[in-house]
């Protein structure tokens, strides 16, 4: 009997483990992405919540997507020089093909580990070609941190999961 309570109580404090994530697409991919074609990312500007601006926030998601597209394209790089996509005009479409502009929609860093409220993002990634400056993806995801957490989570951890699985998507 104790152990049957003791599989049971394991199970509901695992199942309270896992960051949750959600996928939308706003526009399917129209193509498959070309490895061999570099990509440029914009940082975007920083999250925020309520009257909290989170510095740094727009180079992390900047650099969770920088992560994911370097895993399936051979250049990728980031770029702060300019700001969506006006970046389409500046950018030379020989040495990238791909332009991604990412926006923070929703940044929350909570006190999750005492409050029992988790973190939430909510980024969306636009992806360009930059031959046509017409969009080949469109898409946002939503991640929601775990309830039971050992402290020191944040915002940023949730990231790499979702955007490697979407730019993994994009080069199938």
């Amino acid at each position: 009997m104790v152990q049957k309570i003791f599989a049971i109580a394991l199970v509901v404090l695992l199942s309270g483990c896992a960051s949750t994530y959600k996928h939308s697409e706003l526009k399917q991919a129209s193509e498959q992405l070309d490895p061999s074609r570099g990509v440029l990312i914009a940082v975007p500007e920083d999250g925020w919540y309520g009257d909290t601006r989170y510095q740094r926030s727009g180079q992390m998601t900047a650099n969770a997507a920088l992560a994911a597209f370097s895993k399936n394209a051979k250049k990728v790089d980031l770029t702060d020089r300019c700001e969506g996509a006006e970046c389409l005009e500046e950018i030379d479409s020989q040495e990238y093909g791909y332009f991604v502009e990412p926006i923070i929609l929703h940044w929350e860093d909570r006190a999750t580990e005492w409050s029992g409220k988790p973190d939430r993002i909510e980024i969306q990634l636009i992806v360009y070609s930059t031959a046509t400056n017409r969009q080949v993806a469109n898409s946002s995801f939503t991640g929601k941190s775990s309830w039971f957490t050992f402290g020191g989570d944040h915002p940023q951890d949730l990231l790499a999961k979702p955007a490697d699985e979407f730019v993994r998507g994009l080069y199938r």
